[in-house]
């Protein structure tokens, strides 16, 4: 099934076995023939190791590999792959969204300092979004829904609350600890910080 050379199913680790991003087969394919990158003939987490283009093209299929059909027959589809040459390892700042703004501020309202379950807070516009706030890392805080329904269209201030804290955006990370496995590839597993 050649859809599969378009979904983000390829790991991908720096020189020094370090992950920094995920990309498709298709892109894998590309690097692997112009020797920017190997494949990890990988046979569990302390049995793997770096495969050439033209080696992993005679490379046996096994039962649980994924596999792409060429005119030369099928060809595994590989799960890990090592540039040759790059070394660093990015940084990237965590995107905007509720889940984040929630983590930075450790799910507590920013006004009152009280602890939020599921469904008690949402996102509060510090500038109002009506006066011209804009929906910014340093615009946007935690708050208890009940907070930010009698704020309304105010500014704290006008509404009689303090912020505990100035919101800013948070700190970059290095990519490795942002990637995430959603197909539970198990060749990813020794790589990644987490397994979600």
């Amino acid at each position: 099934m050649n859809d599969i050379l378009t979904q983000n199913i390829v790991l991908v680790l720096n020189r020094n076995w370090q992950a920094i991003n995920v990309i498709t087969p298709a892109e894998a394919f590309c690097q692997m023939s112009t020797d920017v990158a190997t494949a990890l003939d990988v046979h569990g987490p302390d049995s793997m190791w770096p495969v050439k283009w033209q080696d992993w093209l005679a490379l046996d299929i096994r039962k649980h590999d994924c596999v792409v059909g060429t005119v030369r027959g099928e060809i595994r589809v590989p799960t890990v792959l090592v540039l040759a040459r790059f070394a660093k390892v990015p940084l990237k700042r965590p995107r905007f969204s509720l889940r984040n703004i929630w983590a930075r501020d450790q799910g507590r309202c920013q006004y009152t300092g009280a602890e939020l379950g599921p469904g008690e807070g949402n996102i509060d516009h510090v500038l109002p979004r009506a006066r011209g706030g804009r929906t910014t890392w340093t615009n946007c805080v935690l708050s208890a829904a009940k907070v930010n329904t009698r704020k309304g269209c105010r500014t704290p201030s006008e509404a009689g609350l303090k912020l505990r804290k100035q919101p800013e955006a948070p700190r970059a990370v290095p990519v490795t600890a942002l990637l995430k496995n959603p197909h539970r590839i198990e060749d990813w597993k020794p790589f990644l910080f987490s397994d979600s």
